[in-house]
């Protein structure tokens, strides 16, 4: 840390988070990895000395990080009450996962375009674990590796446009996509849907890998839209 003069002319050091500390992007990443990781609730205002003082940078990068993640819709920012986590109704996230859906089936269809040997053993590597994880009844790696999987088809498709916008809207559904991951008997429906992706970029076929996406994220919304009259959906 630098250290400056005080008006006694005493030399105290310059607390974290003056112009010498993190960049914007750096506090813009660490914040939004805190609210997906649910150390921000959905509504919680964002006051600006903590998060200041917990990701050391300045009051002009903390705001220029908090308006990146309003653009993202991750943050609400109000004139006159400050900035907050924005809440995301269980009927926009049906929005977004249809948008999704149309976004996630042509990255599929390109990736099966694409794909070179290494990147489908690739793919049938994780595809094999994720079979692994269901027998073990081990869901969080599960989910860890729907994550890994649904990455390397966005890399693998090489849609710059689709990617950056997937990655906006797969930031706004985290929450509910925590819910979808604690529904009992998920994994099991979802895990053959992951398959059938992987067998369709395999075999380069973009048709078929477009197809088994949609379908895949369609039973997503489907699962969504039980979710809308359970108590946890709307609190």
């Amino acid at each position: 840390m630098s250290a400056e003069k005080n008006l006694t002319g005493v030399r105290r050091s310059r607390p974290r988070g003056t112009a010498d500390g993190k960049d914007k992007a750096t506090a813009r990443d660490e914040l939004r990895t805190a609210i997906l990781a649910g150390e921000y609730m959905p509504g919680e205002r964002l006051v600006e000395a903590q998060l200041i003082e917990r990701f050391g940078v300045s009051r002009f990068n903390i705001r220029l990080a908090l308006q990146d993640l309003a653009g993202e819709g991750l943050v609400e920012i109000q004139r006159n009450r400050g900035a907050h986590v924005r809440k995301i109704s269980l009927a926009e996230t049906i929005e977004i996962t249809q948008v999704r859906m149309v976004l996630e089936g042509l990255v599929a269809a390109q990736a099966a375009d694409r794909v070179t040997e290494a990147e489908a053993s690739e793919l049938d590597e994780i595809g094999l674990l994720m079979r692994r994880a269901v027998e073990a009844g081990e869901f969080r790696r599960y989910s860890d590796l729907n994550q890994r999987l649904h990455g390397l088809i966005r890399k693998i498709g090489a849609h710059a446009t689709a990617d950056r916008l997937i990655g906006t809207l797969r930031a706004q559904l985290a929450r509910h996509q925590f819910m979808l991951s604690l529904l009992p008997g998920r994994p099991a429906v979802s895990l053959p849907q992951h398959e059938r992706i992987i067998t369709a970029i395999r075999d380069r076929d973009p048709a078929a890998a477009e197809t088994a996406m949609r379908e895949h994220i369609a039973s997503v919304v489907e699962v969504l839209r039980s979710l809308e009259d359970t108590p946890a959906a709307h609190g």
